[in-house]
């Protein structure tokens, strides 16, 4: 069975959580606070780890982050607000999903998924390869050891900004509308909103040191979403 941590304060709200995942699946580990959930997360080497943004101590977002630099796992950030702000601090702290709670059994079981349908090795057309490498300019991405280098530095990227970068360099010449990279990399089910795309693409660009206005990687083509960038011919 796959390992999940919930890391939420309210027993009232962690129960349903923990018996939701485990109807998908999961053996799952709960904790109470940040510190506990951050040890549990060390020991436990989980796929998923959901984090409740009324932590204290530390708070949930630095809690996110913190998960976020110790595993590659899916992590979905729940709030009782839903709200602008909170989702795209809770996006930009590292997280795959954002929630609101108390979460929607139906909803929740669906994100989840369509998170572990996701393929880890996107379809090849296209794009310069190298055996399961794929190349763009000075950007590498290895689809087998799910790596990515900017000339000899490596990019450090979460799960889903590598499937989003890995998807949009396998097509190198498709310009993809923001709902089908949200079905492509989120899962063919997917019903979320495409504003995670936004975000998620922004933070690739700030990793990759790319800029939105003279872009040298990823294109935004107005009206539609995003392509790369032809590569300029020596």
């Amino acid at each position: 069975m796959r390992p999940a941590v919930v890391i939420e304060p309210d027993p009232q709200r962690r129960r349903p959580l923990v018996d939701l995942l485990g109807e998908c699946g999961f053996v799952v580990i709960e904790a109470g606070d940040g510190r506990g959930g951050l040890a549990a997360v060390r020991t436990a080497d989980p796929d998923l780890v959901t984090v409740d943004l009324s932590l204290s101590d530390p708070d949930g977002i630095e809690v996110c982050r913190q998960v976020r630099a110790l595993t590659d796992a899916y992590v979905v950030v729940l709030s009782a607000r839903l709200d602008e702000i909170g989702r795209v601090v809770g996006l930009e702290a590292g997280a795959d999903d954002f929630m609101a709670t108390p979460v929607n059994p139906r909803e929740f079981r669906a994100r989840v998924n369509a998170m572990l349908r996701r393929p880890r090795r996107p379809g090849v057309v296209g794009a310069p390869v190298r055996g399961t490498v794929l190349c763009h300019d000075d950007l590498e991405v290895d689809l087998e050891a799910r790596t990515a280098r900017r000339g000899d530095e490596e990019v450090e990227l979460t799960r889903t900004e590598f499937d989003l970068l890995a998807t949009l360099l396998a097509h190198p010449n498709r310009a993809w509308a923001r709902d089908a990279l949200l079905r492509s990399v989120w899962g063919s089910n997917w019903s979320g909103d495409t504003h995670l795309v936004e975000v998620h693409v922004g933070n690739l660009r700030r990793k990759l040191g790319d800029d939105s206005s003279h872009p040298r990687y990823i294109k935004t083509v107005r009206g539609v979403g995003y392509r790369m960038v032809t590569p300029a011919r020596v």
